[in-house]
Order: C-alpha cells, then structure tokens, then sequence
C-alpha cells in the first residue's frame, strides 16, 4: 500500500489513478492529521508521497511526528512539492518530486520501494 498525503484533490486524484493503473494499492489523506490517523489505524504503507504546504498538519510537521514512532520512521517519504529548496532542508526523505509531477519519476520511486 501506498499512501499519499496531498490537499491539492486533483494532484492526490492524479497520483492515486497512476498508481493503482500501475496495480498499487493507495490510500490518501488530505493533511498529515489525517495521514497520522491512517497509519495508526494499519496497516503500514511501503511508501508516502508527501506535500509539504498543507493546512492543519503540514509536511514538516508530518515527519516530525513519524520521527517520534520506531515503526513510522522506516517508511519511505518522497517529498511532492514546487519548494525544492524547503524539501532538500528536511531530513528523513529518500527523494524529492517537483510539482508540476513526473509521472514517470513517481512511478520509478513506487516500483524501487513497493517491489
């Protein structure tokens, strides 16, 4: 399973439909409040896509709470974003995605952590 935590609808909505084309299995949450909620209510994604600029629980908040959990903390995060620059200052992230989405790119990262 894949999660994918984005408030934008139509970018989670894009994601979601590549991934499951490609046989994925996605759950997504609007903000990381609700990503949280998702991972404590199991079972654990192999990968999250994550935004960054979200409301109520943004990106950087997310990973600070996946930092306080022994089990979250091993899930890859790629970082889905237009602030590139943000993204290379967080740590705890195996790749960065820029907005506008290389499906591609997403692809690549989806097939290397949920073979």
């Amino acid at each position: 399973m894949i999660l994918i935590v984005e408030d934008d609808p139509n970018i989670s909505k894009a994601i979601k439909l590549a991934l499951e084309w490609e046989g994925y299995s996605v759950r997504s949450a609007p903000n990381g409040e609700i990503g949280i909620q998702i991972l404590g209510s199991g079972p654990l994604p192999s990968l999250i896509f994550l935004d960054l600029m979200m409301p109520i629980m943004d990106g950087n908040q997310f990973m600070a709470e996946l930092s306080k959990n022994t089990e979250y903390i091993k899930i890859p995060v790629v970082l889905v974003t237009a602030f590139t620059e943000r993204a290379s200052e967080l740590s705890g992230n195996v790749g960065i995605i820029k907005k506008p989405i290389n499906l591609d790119t997403l692809l690549e990262y989806a097939h290397k952590y949920c073979a």
